[in-house]
């Protein structure tokens, strides 16, 4: 009787140990994570430590895989889908959620930030908090706010000194009214067009020109079809390494401290590998043929400007003292 109760409790005792087993592995969180760019990218990299560290820190409680090449569809597309739950982290660019987040517009504003360091302070900083709280609000908790570069424009006609050299151009931007509106006051033609485009646009002549950032425009070679490279460095648009609200909630909040602490390791690193990256971005174009031209003086630029800033503080009034922040920093 005695050895009948004992195997019988041994049985409880390891059938409550296998449920538990089973439990654990039910509650351990695979995560699906969106990326337009390759591999070795600043990127790419800089998530791929972020879930590494996620992974590690939760004794593989939390795991799962970053899609690159944005093989999970086209970024405003997975903006949407990592707001529904459907991605539960990406990294994106602020401009494109403008259309849905409208304090992301802010740092689409031309010459917003005074330099690449201002947005780094700003961003990590009150500012960061600001816009972060109305992305939470729309689906998406910030984790690392990443470097994309200062955008220049680009183009297969001339080199662009002055704003007039903008006049009659056909120009690709992203799709936000802000950028739009950036070339109209310039008396260009803006095009919003999907990135993956733009190279045969360019090449057909769909569109004149473009404007980015050194890496992005030497990776997707567009400089071999759009040779004047003008360093007006008129956006400095800060991207966002985020979570999906319904997958953050998800989590502990064990978890949630280790996801922002990794977010924010993951930001430090890439910001590192981003400045390496643009300064061999700018070599390999300079060896390539790229006729590249500085602006010394943007004052003709920013003045340019004044009707887009007009025209967005009168539509966003609750804005004002937040971009009144920004541009006064020192």
């Amino acid at each position: 009787m005695t050895s009948s109760l004992s195997r019988l409790s041994f049985g409880a005792v390891t059938a409550i140990a296998v449920s538990g087993l089973t439990l654990s592995a039910a509650s351990a969180l695979e995560l699906r994570g969106w990326n337009i760019h390759v591999d070795d990218y600043p990127v790419s990299i800089g998530m791929q430590a972020f879930l590494d560290e996620v992974t590690e820190r939760t004794d593989g409680e939390i795991t799962g895989k970053v899609y690159n090449n944005g093989v999970l569809g086209d970024q405003p597309d997975a903006i949407e889908q990592t707001r529904l739950g459907a991605i539960d982290f990406g990294e994106f660019s602020l401009g494109p959620m403008g259309q849905s987040i409208p304090e992301t517009n802010i740092v689409s504003l031309p010459f917003i930030f005074k330099s690449v360091p201002d947005m780094y302070s700003l961003m990590d900083g009150e500012v960061g908090e600001a816009i972060g709280a109305g992305m939470e609000a729309k689906g998406l908790v910030p984790l690392g706010w990443y470097d994309a570069g200062a955008r220049s424009f680009y183009n297969s006609k001339m080199p662009i000194n002055t704003p007039a050299d903008i006049t009659g151009l056909k120009v690709r931007v992203m799709s936000n009214d802000l950028y739009v509106a950036m070339i109209e006051a310039m008396d260009g033609n803006a095009t919003p067009m999907a990135f993956g485009e733009v190279f045969q646009s360019l090449k057909t002549g769909v569109v004149d020109g473009a404007e980015n950032n050194p890496p992005s425009y030497e990776s997707t070679n567009h400089y071999e079809v759009a040779k004047y490279y003008s360093l007006t460095e008129h956006l400095i648009i800060p991207e966002c390494l985020c979570m999906s609200k319904r997958t953050w909630d998800k989590l502990t909040p064990e978890q949630q401290v280790i996801v922002k602490e990794a977010g924010k390791s993951s930001a430090e690193l890439q910001r590192s590998l981003w400045q390496e990256r643009e300064k061999k971005s700018m070599e390999t174009l300079v060896a390539g043929g790229t006729i590249v031209n500085t602006i010394a003086d943007k004052t003709a630029f920013q003045e340019a400007m004044a009707p887009v800033y007009e025209k967005y503080l009168a539509s966003n009034p609750d804005q004002v003292e937040l971009v009144n922040m920004i541009r006064n920093a020192d």
